[in-house]
């Protein structure tokens, strides 16, 4: 029976202790921090100490003042209840405003440290996570960490702290009153409502400026290839830096009038409670009181209500913290893309082979590579067709290692690519594909992506001029600083599609893909698009995926892939003289 009650109670152990390790690692993000964590820590203390003082000073005031009616108390005690008030203040805003500054902080670098691990992750992460999920860890679960560090230390230090001290006093006395201030309803009222104007006010800005924050995320997440493969990680991780920042600016004003509106609340009605007091004591209003109401316990009670409330309620607040810290590391954890090997290249030639190839999307699915055999001469051009699902994407996407063969070898030059330096080997590729990306950021910077961010605009307009996009940049409001907008929305596909083929042009890499570049184009942007590839394609080793046969009829290759396996290999018409597959495609289209 003992046996089986420690077999139960085990998983709840190593909960606990999972729990806690990941506790203790978000605190650690707190140490860089200690000197304004142990200002807030010593501001709570005082805060209690004050907290206490208040029932303290309420038990001399009614022996004192009112029984003994001492001139020298009499004058004395207000002040000393209004010192208590002002260092309450002091102590609640300065605890409050320090551990938010605090959590801000942790905030700020677990968001950057996530997003930087975004930029580096695999692909076949990406492959197997919603971005929505991965925006919501960014987003949302990071706030929850927040609350976590700060809220619930907060509570945990400072209302632990005041709980014993006002028990400790409580115990001393042993008698509960019950008393109402009303006089500053009005105050307080006015005080609300001119905060509240502050907190909708910031509040908007702050959504705003989280709405950045996911834009950027989720473009970078929907565009990662891109990235990869133009080497866009410190540009993209620059513009999140300083949309991050603002972010932040944003709510430590919040945070500052929220501080500030609490001390404010609580000396007015300080103010009105001393009041009372004094007017209490004043010559024949003295007569009316009468001693023995201790008052002091009375004090003591009403101050013990709210934070033995705020006790009752941290622990959901630290389960709801550690549920997403426990989420954002183990993205943190994940293995990162590793740099490949050691072999550099300034300049590929352009040969590319694939030997015995095969590639499944994980262990236990499906094999969508089968035995590929491919030599691919320097400066030729391969189409790739076949019907949808029978492997020409995720055959092109072996080339910059965005995914790894399971078995056979891919060699650039004679070298297997897992030699190369991934970023050596991503630099001598260049891809335009259907679904374009762009950024919400100026016609030039869509150009001069990534490591071409530093390209002269002289060149950055020679590329636009060769993928006829020049005419109609031109034509933009502001030319190259154009913001083109949210993936580009203020552009049409085909003008998406030229600046894409201009970063390509820019680039001037030996190796190209082109994944469906000219589908779903009305007949005049595609011969504009036509002509730009034509360029782009020249002296550079193409892959071209393609559904609309007519458009590479001119490849030196056309290979027809089917469930994984090259079936068919020749030209245009040595296809068509075979009666095949694409034979089979082509007059299907043709019908069409």
């Amino acid at each position: 029976m003992t046996g089986d009650a420690n077999r139960q109670s085990a998983p709840g152990i190593e909960h606990e202790k999972e729990a806690f390790q990941v506790y203790r690692r978000l605190l650690g993000y707190v140490a860089p921090h200690w000197r304004i964590f142990l200002v807030a820590v010593v501001s709570m203390g005082l805060f209690a100490v004050s907290q206490a003082g208040f029932p303290a000073i309420l038990k001399p005031l009614t022996d004192e003042s009112l029984v003994a009616r001492d001139p020298e108390a009499i004058r004395i005690m207000p002040l000393f209840l209004m010192g208590l008030f002002i260092l309450r203040g002091i102590t609640g805003f300065l605890s409050t405003f320090y551990m938010n500054w605090v959590g801000r902080r942790v905030i700020k670098q677990l968001r950057t440290e996530t997003f930087r691990q975004m930029l580096a992750l695999p692909v076949n992460y990406f492959d197997q996570s919603s971005s929505g999920v991965l925006v919501s860890k960014l987003t949302y679960n990071i706030e929850q960490i927040a609350e976590s560090v700060t809220n619930a230390i907060t509570v945990l230090v400072r209302d632990s702290l005041t709980v014993l001290a006002l028990l400790a006093y409580m115990l001393w006395i042993s008698i509960p009153l019950t008393a109402f201030l009303l006089v500053t309803a009005p105050l307080l009222m006015g005080l609300v409502r001119f905060v509240s104007k502050r907190f909708r006010k910031y509040s908007g800005r702050i959504q705003n400026s989280m709405g950045d924050v996911t834009r950027v995320a989720e473009e970078v997440i929907g565009g990662q290839r891109v990235v990869k493969v133009f080497g866009g990680q410190d540009y993209e991780a620059r513009r999140f830096e300083s949309i991050n920042e603002h972010n932040r600016r944003m709510h430590m004003r919040m945070v500052a009038t929220k501080a500030g509106s609490v001390p404010v609340v609580q000396l007015i009605a300080g103010i009105g409670i001393t009041g009372i007091i004094y007017f209490a004591t004043l010559p024949g209003v003295l007569d009316q009181i009468t001693v023995g109401a201790f008052v002091a316990f009375l004090g003591a009670a009403m101050l013990l209500m709210a934070p033995l409330r705020n006790l009752a309620n941290v622990n959901a607040v630290l389960q709801k913290g550690i549920a997403a810290a426990h989420s954002v590391f183990a993205l943190l954890d994940t293995e990162p893309e590793d740099e490949g090997g050691s072999r550099t290249i300034k300049r590929a030639e352009g040969e590319v082979r694939f030997d015995n190839v095969s590639f499944s999307y994980g262990e236990g699915k499906e094999t969508v590579l089968k035995d590929i055999n491919l030599d691919v001469k320097v400066g030729e051009v391969i189409a790739l067709v076949g019907r949808s699902g029978s492997g020409k994407s995720t055959l092109v996407s072996l080339l910059p290692r965005f995914h790894d063969p399971d078995s056979g070898q891919i060699t650039l030059d004679g070298v297997p690519l897992q030699e190369y330096r991934r970023a050596d080997l991503r630099n001598q590729i260049a891809m335009v594909s259907q679904d374009v990306v762009l950024f919400n950021d100026t016609v030039e910077h869509n150009i001069a992506y990534g490591s071409l961010e530093e390209t002269d605009r002289k060149a950055v307009l020679e590329a636009a001029r060769k993928a006829y996009a020049l005419d109609f940049i031109e034509r933009l409001p502001e030319g190259l600083e154009t913001v083109v907008g949210d993936r580009g929305v203020l552009l049409s596909g085909g003008q998406r599609q030229r600046i894409a083929i201009a970063r390509a042009l820019l680039k001037d890499a030996p190796l190209l893909i082109l994944d469906e570049a000219t589908s779903a184009l009305d007949t005049e942007s595609e011969r504009h698009i036509q002509r730009a590839l034509a360029r782009l394609m020249e002296n550079r080793t193409t892959f071209v995926i393609a559904h609309r046969l007519s458009t590479i009829e001119n490849a030196d290759r056309i290979l027809v892939l089917d469930q994984g396996r090259i079936v068919e290999a020749g030209s245009h018409s040595e296809l068509l003289t075979k009666g095949g597959h694409y034979a089979m495609l082509h007059r299907m289209q043709f019908e069409e």
